[in-house]
């Protein structure tokens, strides 16, 4: 029998005003609470709602605070889709309140190149609420108390391919000292259909390995990556699953371990560590199983799909794949910049983004990137400038800690 952690139904949270929200200061928090909520109204919240049409069964049961940890499968994508869209599903049910945002922890390779942002967004990932994911990060989130979006299988769940879909990967051992060290439950959540958002997805380990190295691409997935060469936003492109993000029963990591012998967790022995983390696995892939089975059987649900795009009404074009680089970049633009003369101006002064349809249209964004003056590009700062900018570094919490 699994030991299980019993926990109250939290209360929704309620929405503060815009003035209540966290500042972002330079030496501080990168999180960004009103550009997340600007993602929500105009370009992610479309997207999620009238594409993927997401839907978050079980939060009722998550504690309003931590130390939490939330772990969730990864769908063997190109891109960090369903991420991303949980994520998002996860602010929106806590009425977007930026002291209940979820931390979630990403990959340092995410923030080095600009192909791999999305849209090549500057720092994304930490202005929606991301922390890089190194141990002592972790550790320092769950100390501060933090509530943590974690996926346990790690950059080989998104590059498994479609073929291995719903087969979770070996997960790593950190979250389970951690868990037991800062005494934080661990949720599981369910990602159900997100395999399909990419199905054909199928990585070759020795391309995989030269594409780490001289591109900081985890994985190239063949033949999808082959159009991305060749058309930009093709890299981006997600087909229309539809999302279900199932929360289920904590688990009490301490438990597990004390069943294992294991009572000292601040040094304990790599063996037991790997045993719980394989026990925790497999019991997430007896229940992700079963939540394939109740709610996998139609992934794309046409009637659903042409539903949602129907009622996307003037938003249509934000809410296809193709339209996305335009809407997340031009709305992003659009916050730093005054507004547009006229239409023709709005149009004109994007120019670049057409290097996202020519074929092989990246060394133009790139140029673009180089020549063009912020918000559009980078010309006229200095390279430390630039890489506070891109966010192209790795924050340590050690360094320059969230605020208290």
């Amino acid at each position: 029998m699994t030991p299980r952690v019993a926990t109250g139904a939290p209360q929704r949270a309620v929405e503060r005003p815009p003035e209540a929200t966290r500042p972002a200061p330079r030496g501080g928090d990168p999180f960004d609470p009103d550009y997340c909520r600007a993602l929500e109204r105009d370009t992610l919240g479309p997207v999620a709602q009238h594409y993927f049409r997401s839907r978050l069964i079980g939060a009722e049961r998550l504690p309003r605070h931590g130390p939490l940890i939330v772990a969730a499968n990864h769908s063997g994508n190109a891109f960090p889709h369903d991420g991303i869209v949980l994520d998002a599903a996860l602010w929106r049910f806590d009425a977007m309140d930026p002291a209940l945002k979820f931390r979630s922890l990403f990959e340092h390779d995410l923030t080095l190149v600009w192909w791999m942002r999305p849209f090549g967004l500057d720092d994304f990932w930490r202005r929606g609420g991301g922390v890089d994911m190194t141990f002592d990060n972790f550790a320092r989130l769950l100390a501060h108390g933090e509530r943590v979006l974690y996926f346990p299988e790690g950059v080989p769940g998104i590059g498994k391919g479609f073929h291995r879909r719903y087969r979770l990967q070996p997960f790593k051992t950190s979250f389970v000292v951690l868990a037991a060290r800062y005494g934080a439950p661990v949720y599981p959540v369910y990602v159900v259909n997100g395999e399909w958002v990419h199905p054909f997805g199928y990585p070759i380990p020795w391309l995989d390995r030269v594409m780490q190295r001289v591109f900081h691409v985890p994985f190239l997935p063949l033949p999808i990556g082959l159009l991305a060469i060749i058309f930009p936003w093709m890299w981006y492109l997600a087909f229309p699953a539809r999302m279900v993000f199932v929360v289920g029963e904590p688990i009490d990591v301490r438990a597990l371990l004390w069943q294992e012998g294991v009572t000292n967790f601040e040094r304990p022995d790599r063996t037991p560590l790997n045993r719980v983390a394989g026990k925790i696995r497999r019991l997430m892939q007896t229940e992700l199983t079963e939540q394939v089975a109740r709610h996998g059987t139609r992934p794309y649900d046409a009637r659903s799909l042409l539903a949602g795009l129907r009622s996307a009404g003037r938003k249509l074009w934000r809410v296809l794949p193709i339209g996305w680089p335009v809407a997340y970049i031009r709305q992003d633009r659009d916050r730093r910049r005054p507004p547009a003369r006229n239409r023709l101006h709005a149009l004109l002064r994007d120019w670049d983004l057409i290097g996202f349809y020519l074929p092989f249209g990246w060394p133009l964004l790139s140029l673009a990137r180089a020549l063009r003056r912020p918000p559009c590009g980078y010309r006229g700062l200095t390279r430390q400038e630039r890489k506070d900018a891109r966010g192209d570094y790795l924050w340590r919490l050690s360094v320059r800690p969230l605020p208290e």
